[in-house]
Protein backbone atom coordinates (compact mmCIF):
# COMPACT_ATOMS: atom_id res chain seq x y z
CA UNK A 1 0.00 0.00 0.00
CA UNK A 2 0.84 3.61 -0.80
CA UNK A 3 -0.23 6.51 0.43
CA UNK A 4 0.31 10.55 0.74
CA UNK A 5 -0.52 12.87 3.25
CA UNK A 6 -0.40 15.91 1.51
CA UNK A 7 -4.01 17.68 1.44
CA UNK A 8 -6.23 16.93 -1.79
CA UNK A 9 -6.39 20.66 -3.38
CA UNK A 10 -9.10 19.95 -5.75
CA UNK A 11 -11.93 18.97 -3.32
CA UNK A 12 -12.86 18.28 -0.18
CA UNK A 13 -10.56 15.59 1.83
CA UNK A 14 -11.97 12.67 3.39
CA UNK A 15 -9.64 10.35 5.40
CA UNK A 16 -10.58 6.55 4.72
CA UNK A 17 -13.34 5.63 7.31
CA UNK A 18 -11.40 3.17 10.32
CA UNK A 19 -14.95 0.79 9.84
CA UNK A 20 -16.37 1.61 6.30
CA UNK A 21 -19.58 -0.38 5.70
CA UNK A 22 -19.79 -0.03 2.02
CA UNK A 23 -17.06 -0.51 -0.72
CA UNK A 24 -18.40 0.69 -4.52
CA UNK A 25 -15.85 0.38 -7.19
CA UNK A 26 -15.63 1.26 -10.57
CA UNK A 27 -15.54 -1.33 -13.06
CA UNK A 28 -13.42 -0.69 -16.30
CA UNK A 29 -9.49 -0.69 -15.36
CA UNK A 30 -10.47 -1.56 -12.13
CA UNK A 31 -12.56 -4.77 -12.22
CA UNK A 32 -12.92 -5.70 -15.85
CA UNK A 33 -9.66 -4.76 -18.51
CA UNK A 34 -9.24 -5.21 -22.46
CA UNK A 35 -9.17 -8.42 -23.24
CA UNK A 36 -5.82 -8.96 -24.44
CA UNK A 37 -6.63 -12.25 -26.61
CA UNK A 38 -9.24 -10.52 -28.05
CA UNK A 39 -6.96 -7.60 -28.42
CA UNK A 40 -3.99 -9.60 -30.01
CA UNK A 41 -6.30 -10.76 -32.72
CA UNK A 42 -7.16 -7.41 -33.98
CA UNK A 43 -3.27 -6.35 -34.02
CA UNK A 44 -3.38 -9.46 -36.40
CA UNK A 45 -6.00 -8.88 -38.26
CA UNK A 46 -4.30 -5.52 -39.21
CA UNK A 47 -0.91 -7.36 -40.10
CA UNK A 48 1.01 -6.17 -36.57
CA UNK A 49 3.24 -8.07 -34.45
CA UNK A 50 1.43 -8.14 -30.73
CA UNK A 51 3.22 -8.12 -27.59
CA UNK A 52 0.89 -8.60 -24.79
CA UNK A 53 3.23 -7.45 -21.86
CA UNK A 54 3.84 -4.42 -23.83
CA UNK A 55 0.25 -3.53 -24.51
CA UNK A 56 -0.38 -3.77 -20.66
CA UNK A 57 2.90 -1.11 -20.26
CA UNK A 58 1.57 1.21 -22.92
CA UNK A 59 -2.30 0.59 -21.46
CA UNK A 60 -0.75 2.47 -17.99
CA UNK A 61 0.94 5.14 -19.52
CA UNK A 62 -2.22 6.01 -21.89
CA UNK A 63 -4.22 5.68 -18.23
CA UNK A 64 -1.94 8.21 -16.66
CA UNK A 65 -1.90 10.57 -19.43
CA UNK A 66 -5.95 10.24 -19.54
CA UNK A 67 -5.71 10.82 -15.84
CA UNK A 68 -3.97 14.55 -16.27
CA UNK A 69 -6.35 15.49 -19.19
CA UNK A 70 -9.66 14.93 -17.49
CA UNK A 71 -7.89 16.53 -14.50
CA UNK A 72 -7.13 19.34 -16.68
CA UNK A 73 -11.60 20.07 -17.35
CA UNK A 74 -12.13 17.47 -19.88
CA UNK A 75 -14.77 15.05 -19.17
CA UNK A 76 -13.27 11.49 -18.80
CA UNK A 77 -16.00 9.72 -21.61
CA UNK A 78 -15.69 12.35 -24.42
CA UNK A 79 -14.72 10.55 -28.00
CA UNK A 80 -11.64 12.71 -28.31
CA UNK A 81 -10.32 11.67 -24.79
CA UNK A 82 -10.73 7.77 -25.81
CA UNK A 83 -9.15 8.19 -29.60
CA UNK A 84 -6.25 9.83 -28.04
CA UNK A 85 -5.95 7.26 -25.19
CA UNK A 86 -6.10 4.27 -27.88
CA UNK A 87 -3.79 6.25 -29.90
CA UNK A 88 -1.25 6.37 -27.58
CA UNK A 89 -1.66 2.67 -27.11
CA UNK A 90 -1.13 1.82 -30.51
CA UNK A 91 1.99 4.62 -31.22
CA UNK A 92 3.61 2.82 -28.13
CA UNK A 93 2.90 -1.05 -28.69
CA UNK A 94 4.23 -0.31 -32.35
CA UNK A 95 1.50 -0.10 -34.49
CA UNK A 96 2.88 2.02 -37.59
CA UNK A 97 1.31 5.09 -39.00
CA UNK A 98 -0.60 3.37 -41.93
CA UNK A 99 -1.96 1.30 -39.50
CA UNK A 100 -3.70 2.81 -36.97
CA UNK A 101 -7.18 3.86 -38.92
CA UNK A 102 -7.23 0.36 -39.95
CA UNK A 103 -6.60 -1.02 -36.16
CA UNK A 104 -8.75 1.94 -34.21
CA UNK A 105 -11.55 0.47 -36.52
CA UNK A 106 -11.59 -3.09 -36.02
CA UNK A 107 -11.47 -2.34 -32.17
CA UNK A 108 -14.45 -0.06 -32.51
CA UNK A 109 -16.23 -2.76 -34.72
CA UNK A 110 -15.12 -5.44 -31.77
CA UNK A 111 -16.07 -3.34 -29.67
CA UNK A 112 -19.12 -2.92 -30.80
CA UNK A 113 -19.68 -6.84 -31.33
CA UNK A 114 -19.48 -7.17 -27.78
CA UNK A 115 -17.92 -5.14 -24.98
CA UNK A 116 -13.83 -5.15 -24.92
CA UNK A 117 -13.61 -4.99 -21.52
CA UNK A 118 -13.97 -8.32 -20.23
CA UNK A 119 -10.49 -9.15 -19.00
CA UNK A 120 -10.45 -9.83 -15.59
CA UNK A 121 -7.07 -10.39 -13.03
CA UNK A 122 -6.26 -13.13 -11.06
CA UNK A 123 -7.31 -12.58 -7.43
CA UNK A 124 -10.78 -10.03 -8.45
CA UNK A 125 -13.35 -12.63 -7.47
CA UNK A 126 -11.54 -13.83 -4.72
CA UNK A 127 -11.07 -10.51 -3.02
CA UNK A 128 -14.95 -9.74 -3.57
CA UNK A 129 -15.95 -12.88 -1.85
CA UNK A 130 -13.38 -12.26 0.86
CA UNK A 131 -14.58 -8.78 1.25
CA UNK A 132 -18.67 -10.21 1.72
CA UNK A 133 -17.29 -12.88 3.91
CA UNK A 134 -15.65 -9.73 6.23
CA UNK A 135 -19.59 -8.11 6.27
CA UNK A 136 -18.84 -5.23 3.74
CA UNK A 137 -21.71 -4.30 1.74
CA UNK A 138 -20.45 -4.59 -2.25
CA UNK A 139 -21.79 -2.19 -5.20
CA UNK A 140 -20.31 -1.02 -8.38
CA UNK A 141 -20.62 2.66 -10.05
CA UNK A 142 -19.51 2.85 -13.89
CA UNK A 143 -19.41 5.32 -16.66
CA UNK A 144 -20.03 3.20 -19.46
CA UNK A 145 -22.21 2.61 -22.48
CA UNK A 146 -24.86 0.97 -21.11
CA UNK A 147 -23.60 -2.94 -21.20
CA UNK A 148 -21.29 -2.96 -18.03
CA UNK A 149 -24.35 -4.96 -15.92
CA UNK A 150 -24.13 -7.84 -18.72
CA UNK A 151 -20.34 -7.35 -18.56
CA UNK A 152 -20.25 -8.67 -15.24
CA UNK A 153 -22.67 -11.42 -15.78
CA UNK A 154 -20.68 -12.32 -18.39
CA UNK A 155 -17.36 -12.23 -16.23
CA UNK A 156 -18.87 -13.77 -13.83
CA UNK A 157 -18.54 -10.95 -10.90
CA UNK A 158 -21.84 -9.44 -11.05
CA UNK A 159 -23.08 -12.08 -8.20
CA UNK A 160 -20.22 -10.69 -6.23
CA UNK A 161 -22.43 -7.44 -6.25
CA UNK A 162 -25.22 -5.80 -4.98
CA UNK A 163 -26.14 -3.52 -7.60
CA UNK A 164 -24.36 -1.68 -10.66
CA UNK A 165 -24.92 1.87 -11.85
CA UNK A 166 -24.02 2.51 -15.12
CA UNK A 167 -23.71 5.81 -16.55
CA UNK A 168 -25.81 5.88 -19.16
CA UNK A 169 -28.22 4.22 -17.81
CA UNK A 170 -28.61 6.55 -14.65
CA UNK A 171 -28.08 9.35 -17.12
CA UNK A 172 -25.47 10.83 -14.70
CA UNK A 173 -21.80 10.28 -14.73
CA UNK A 174 -18.49 10.50 -12.36
CA UNK A 175 -17.15 12.78 -10.83
CA UNK A 176 -20.85 14.26 -10.77
CA UNK A 177 -21.66 13.42 -6.95
CA UNK A 178 -25.36 12.44 -7.90
CA UNK A 179 -23.98 9.04 -9.22
CA UNK A 180 -22.08 8.29 -6.18
CA UNK A 181 -24.96 9.53 -3.56
CA UNK A 182 -27.05 6.68 -5.52
CA UNK A 183 -24.67 3.84 -4.67
CA UNK A 184 -24.92 5.28 -1.16
CA UNK A 185 -28.58 5.22 -1.16
CA UNK A 186 -28.85 1.62 -2.54
CA UNK A 187 -27.12 0.58 0.14
CA UNK A 188 -28.71 2.34 3.07
CA UNK A 189 -25.98 4.26 4.15
CA UNK A 190 -24.69 7.44 4.59
CA UNK A 191 -21.86 8.24 2.12
CA UNK A 192 -19.52 8.60 4.80
CA UNK A 193 -19.45 5.02 5.62
CA UNK A 194 -18.76 4.56 1.82
CA UNK A 195 -15.65 4.07 0.41
CA UNK A 196 -14.82 4.27 -3.51
CA UNK A 197 -12.60 1.84 -5.13
CA UNK A 198 -11.52 3.38 -8.97
CA UNK A 199 -8.50 4.02 -11.06
CA UNK A 200 -8.74 7.87 -12.54
CA UNK A 201 -7.95 10.21 -9.96
CA UNK A 202 -9.88 13.28 -11.31
CA UNK A 203 -13.27 11.30 -11.96
CA UNK A 204 -13.26 8.63 -9.15
CA UNK A 205 -11.26 10.24 -5.79
CA UNK A 206 -12.35 13.66 -6.55
CA UNK A 207 -15.94 12.26 -7.29
CA UNK A 208 -16.30 10.19 -4.25
CA UNK A 209 -15.08 13.25 -2.02
CA UNK A 210 -17.46 15.66 -3.97
CA UNK A 211 -20.24 13.06 -2.10
CA UNK A 212 -18.84 12.92 1.43
CA UNK A 213 -17.14 9.22 0.49
CA UNK A 214 -13.40 8.60 1.17
CA UNK A 215 -11.85 6.77 -1.37
CA UNK A 216 -8.79 4.43 -2.44
CA UNK A 217 -6.96 4.71 -6.00
CA UNK A 218 -5.27 1.79 -7.99
CA UNK A 219 -2.25 2.51 -8.46
CA UNK A 220 -0.50 -1.02 -10.46
CA UNK A 221 2.82 0.77 -11.30
CA UNK A 222 3.10 2.04 -8.00
CA UNK A 223 4.07 5.64 -9.83
CA UNK A 224 1.25 7.79 -9.23
CA UNK A 225 1.58 11.11 -7.22
CA UNK A 226 -2.04 11.84 -6.03
CA UNK A 227 -2.83 12.48 -2.47
CA UNK A 228 -5.13 9.70 -1.99
CA UNK A 229 -4.46 6.27 -0.47
CA UNK A 230 -3.17 3.82 -3.36
CA UNK A 231 -3.37 -0.14 -3.84
CA UNK A 232 -1.96 -2.20 -7.13
CA UNK A 233 -5.07 -3.94 -7.32
CA UNK A 234 -8.39 -4.86 -6.30
CA UNK A 235 -6.85 -8.08 -5.19
CA UNK A 236 -5.21 -6.22 -2.20
CA UNK A 237 -8.12 -4.35 -0.79
CA UNK A 238 -9.01 -6.78 1.66
CA UNK A 239 -4.93 -6.30 3.38
CA UNK A 240 -5.51 -2.37 3.08
CA UNK A 241 -8.39 -2.71 4.50
CA UNK A 242 -7.34 -4.86 7.50
CA UNK A 243 -4.47 -2.86 8.09
CA UNK A 244 -6.78 0.44 7.83
CA UNK A 245 -8.83 -0.85 10.75
CA UNK A 246 -5.48 -1.72 12.61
Amino acid sequence: MASNPNPDLSGPSHAPPLHPAGILLDAGNTLVFADRERMGKIYRASGVRWDADLFVWAELRARENLARRVQDGHVGTEPHLWKTYFMEIFQDTGVPTGRLDDIGARLREEHARWHLWTHVEMGTAEALETLAREGYRLGVISNADGRMEEVLVQTGLRDLVEFVLDSEVVGVEKPEPEIFLAGAERMGLPTARCLYVGDLYPVDVVGARKAGMSAVLLDPAERLDFPVDRIPAVRDLPAYLRELAG
